[in-house]
């Protein structure tokens, strides 16, 4: 992993940790789930591994994860402030 830098199997997961955290049960953040977020222009890459693969900040990858997060956790049925 690299420091504050996370590939999209690696930003999967980190958001998954912060989800389940905040809602026991919640639903896993899969690597297409990160991929959907850049796609929406929820998160946005920080630069390139060297397989020219996608890199996501910290920073980024929380905002990206807080600001869907209470759609994802309607979804699998639980209810959000």
């Amino acid at each position: 992993m690299h420091l504050l830098h996370f590939t999209t199997a690696e930003a999967a997961q980190r958001a998954t940790t912060w989800r389940r955290l905040v809602s026991a049960g919640a639903a896993e953040v899969t690597p297409a789930t990160v991929r959907q977020w850049a796609s929406r222009g929820h998160l946005k890459p920080c630069g390139l591994d060297e397989r020219g693969h996608p890199l996501y900040a910290l920073a980024d990858l929380a905002r990206a994860e807080k600001a869907t997060r209470s759609r994802a956790l309607r979804l699998v049925g639980i209810p959000t402030r």
